[in-house]
């Protein structure tokens, strides 16, 4: 099995025997290197040699889902992202929508695969490279190391994205009024009290500043930079959709404090164009604090796969 140290503190991650298998079918004979995992389940690995991508069948989960796509990819590396049922990552069917509209206006990865079968579901995209290198994210030790050029390249990056992303052509809503009702909704299912203070305490949002396209998810691990430390491109935008363009700022400017260090958020924000705006950070970053409490409870239910070992026990799959 192949496994090598990946995340954002480095542990040691063995791809799941059901990746393996996906990659042989997607990527016959392609090597598979483990490079993030993350909390919710989700595993996210390069397939490395010139193969081909072979023929896609029906998805196996009924008449409604459509087929794998069939596309070559010989000579370039891809990215598998493989999402276990269950899970409360974003549907790579979500998310290969996304991409498939929003690379024809900004630097994305191009989609060359989606599927789902009884273990889980996946994104397969070609891996995107400047000047015949592959880009490599934001989060790797040696662009931390250079904290400063990083964090201007991140909000660089980040206006670029919604300075490109055409609003009325969009038809992914991300609004907070949407996601409010999201968290109510669920805070409703699962009858918690603490969801549902953290839904509904937020409150009315500010007045929206600027609308655009929004990632997401524009944290540094999702940003992709050159050799040169040059933003490239975005990965992960299963929730890319119109809201305030401080959705965004207010979980990147964030995101360089807590991956870079304290005293960045000026040059972000200097980079990306904006002054300050106190209020619209704190909602936001509370909308997204309350979101990502929903998904730790949604992991914290999952029960984990379980395989036979070589003795016949019952085993948690890695």
């Amino acid at each position: 099995m192949s496994s090598t140290l990946v995340g954002i503190s480095p542990t040691l991650v063995e791809v799941p025997p059901v990746v393996h298998d996906l990659a042989g079918r997607l990527r016959p004979g392609a090597t598979v290197v483990p490079v993030w995992r993350n909390e919710y389940g989700g595993l996210t690995a390069r397939l490395e040699d010139g193969a081909q991508l072979v023929d896609g069948a029906q998805l196996e989960d009924g008449a409604d889902a459509p087929g794998r796509t069939t596309s070559r990819a010989a000579g370039r590396s891809s990215y598998l992202k493989w999402v276990p049922h269950g899970s409360a990552c974003p549907d790579p069917f979500a998310e290969a929508d996304r991409l498939v509209w929003a690379s024809s206006h900004a630097p994305l990865p191009r989609v060359l695969d989606v599927g789902r079968d009884r273990h889980g579901s996946w994104l397969l995209t070609e891996a995107v490279e400047r000047d015949g290198a592959i880009a490599t994210s934001a989060i790797e030790p040696r662009w931390r190391a250079l904290a400063k050029r990083s964090a201007i390249a991140v909000g660089l990056g980040l206006r670029r994205l919604h300075d490109l992303l055409p609003v009325d052509t969009c038809s992914f809503v991300r609004t907070a009024e949407l996601r409010v009702a999201a968290l109510t909704r669920s805070a409703a299912r699962t009858r918690n009290a603490a969801v549902t203070l953290r839904g509904t305490s937020l409150g009315d949002p500010p007045p929206v500043d600027r609308l655009v396209v929004c990632h997401g998810d524009a944290t540094v691990p999702n940003t992709l930079l050159d050799r040169a430390g040059r933003f490239v491109a975005h990965v992960d935008v299963g929730d890319l959709g119109v809201a305030d363009r401080w959705s965004d700022i207010a979980v990147t400017t964030r995101s360089v404090t807590r991956r870079y260090g304290p005293g960045l958020e000026p040059l972000v924000l200097a980079a990306y164009g904006v002054a300050p705006d106190p209020v619209r950070t704190r909602y936001y970053r509370a909308l997204w604090d309350a979101e990502e409490a929903v998904r730790v409870r949604r992991v914290a239910r999952r029960p984990e796969p379980r395989r036979p070992d070589r003795g016949g026990h019952l085993r948690r799959v890695s």
